[in-house]
């Protein structure tokens, strides 16, 4: 009677594995979506990265762009896809959203990490958060209330809506910010929109320099990257990288936030 009993198990176990890129994970009322490296083993812990999608996108959008998928593959990394639910993220100041303390959308992220922890080998110290337009909108303020559960952060193409708030909650992260310096849709110093704004990328990195100490210390270029790098005296990272262009984004984008941050020890 073995057989029956692995097999009691297998039907009783499989629900918590029935999800991927191709098929929701289901937390409550809302849902993820996440791919493993190529040829993974099942079992050895991987690192990982979140992305939130931009504005009206999903889960199963982010999933459907290969180059993503395969970049972060080669990497020995899992991509995990966070979906709004609705047209766009419930964070505060944002169009429709202006009551909003961004609570509810914290507690998603939160309990995504630890489901998909569950439900697969994640290396909980080796996640960034990352996201472009709306989605990076997300990440600055995934950095500024849950800068506990994620390693590092790279928000693309997006910032705080009307300001950032006057400080962020402990610990200090590290943050690499990209953005092209010909951006219409979400411009460098913000525009209006509806009875809000968008907000200025220059206040959101000063403040989060004054919160978390940061100093210059050096400019470069890579990979069509301008850079201006600070450090705090914990070697925590604020950089603020620009790239010719509007919105656009580039898989490159990410992989160069990861091995920023991989070569700094972060991640």
């Amino acid at each position: 009677m073995r057989w029956l009993a692995a097999l009691t198990i297998s039907i009783f176990a499989a629900p918590a594995l029935a999800c991927g890129p191709d098929s929701d994970c289901v937390i409550d009322n809302r849902t993820y979506r996440i791919a493993m490296p190529e040829n993974h083993d099942g079992a050895t812990p991987v690192g990982a990265v979140v992305f939130a999608h931009g504005y009206r996108g999903s889960a199963a959008g982010v999933m459907r762009n290969g180059s993503l998928r395969r970049a972060v593959s080669n990497m020995g990394l899992a991509l995990i896809a966070a979906d709004a639910g609705e047209n766009d993220w419930n964070i505060p100041n944002a169009p429709r959203n202006m009551d909003s303390d961004g609570s509810v959308e914290f507690t998603y992220f939160a309990e995504m990490l630890d489901d998909a922890a569950e439900r697969f080998p994640i290396d909980a110290d080796r996640v960034m958060m990352t996201g472009f337009s709306a989605g990076g909108m997300m990440t600055w303020n995934l950095a500024c209330n849950l800068s506990d559960r994620f390693a590092a952060f790279a928000p693309i193409s997006g910032t705080f809506w009307l300001g950032p708030p006057e400080s962020c909650e402990a610990p200090v992260a590290s943050i690499l910010h990209i953005h092209g310096d010909d951006d219409s849709t979400v411009p460098l110093d913000g525009r209006p929109i509806l009875e809000t704004r968008q907000g200025k990328v220059s206040d959101a990195l000063e403040m989060y320099a004054d919160f978390g100490g940061f100093d210059a210390v050096d400019e470069a270029e890579s990979g069509g990257l301008r850079c201006t790098m600070k450090r705090n005296p914990e070697g925590e990272i604020l950089d603020f990288c620009l790239f010719a262009g509007g919105h656009s984004f580039r898989t490159e984008f990410v992989a160069f936030a990861w091995e920023t941050f991989e070569k700094a020890g972060k991640l």
